[in-house]
């Protein structure tokens, strides 16, 4: 692999990476929230939906989204009278990814939220506060250290997709080739230098996401 295709394939994975953070933030949030604040029936089954694609093979995740926004599925061009452009695409990569990444999120914001006394909340609304400025005002800010591990998770799963990404995306050079599907790439035609070099590349990115997640929770550890 040449530096050239190597570092492209790098700006892809941190585009589609950091696309697919955000894409799949605020319901991840919403669903740490409101597992980690709310009783209600269906909770269990709400749990395991959202961790189905911990242990769920990626690639039937991608097989799955392909058979929605395929020929006649219910998110094709057919049924919603436009083209979503999801399929070998930057946009189905993205798509992927958030979906892959969406429980990691979610289960860690949860811990993040379970992390801040209800008894604060509480005290809070029995001041006045509306529940948009207890959550706003009181419960981002104490779990601010524990959200912000949880993204930074997020987008290392995303940035090291590879199952789901393949069979929506494909591998297209420059389009969607990330540096997991430019490593598969190599292994493929025996070309070890280029995957070597693209796994020395991914495991320094992992190393510092990891770090930053570790200092991160200990960071929340330390405000609870």
């Amino acid at each position: 692999m040449s530096d050239g295709a190597l570092w492209q394939a790098l700006g892809v994975s941190l585009r589609v990476a950091a696309c697919a953070t955000l894409l799949a933030a605020g319901p991840a949030l919403a669903l740490g929230w409101l597992l980690a604040r709310r009783a209600f029936r269906g909770k269990a089954v709400l749990e395991a939906l959202v961790a189905l694609p911990l242990v769920l093979p990626p690639t039937a995740v991608g097989y799955l989204l392909l058979r929605a926004f395929g020929r006649g599925g219910p998110l094709s061009r057919e049924v919603l009278g436009f083209d979503p452009d999801v399929l070998l695409s930057f946009r189905g990569a993205v798509l992927a990814a958030a979906v892959m990444s969406l429980p990691l999120i979610a289960r860690s914001a949860r811990a993040a939220f379970e992390g801040v006394p209800a008894r604060l909340e509480t005290m809070a609304r029995t001041l006045g506060w509306s529940r948009a400025r207890v959550f706003l005002g009181l419960t981002v800010p104490q779990a601010r250290a524990g959200l912000s591990a949880a993204l930074v998770l997020g987008f290392g799963r995303a940035l090291g997709e590879f199952g789901a990404t393949i069979v929506v995306a494909g591998n297209l050079p420059g389009r969607t080739q990330t540096l997991a599907l430019s490593i598969f790439d190599a292994i493929q035609v025996g070309a070890g230098e280029r995957a070597l070099a693209a796994i020395a590349l991914s495991g320094a990115l992992a190393f510092a996401l990891v770090a930053a997640v570790e200092l991160l929770e200990r960071r929340a550890r330390r405000s609870a």
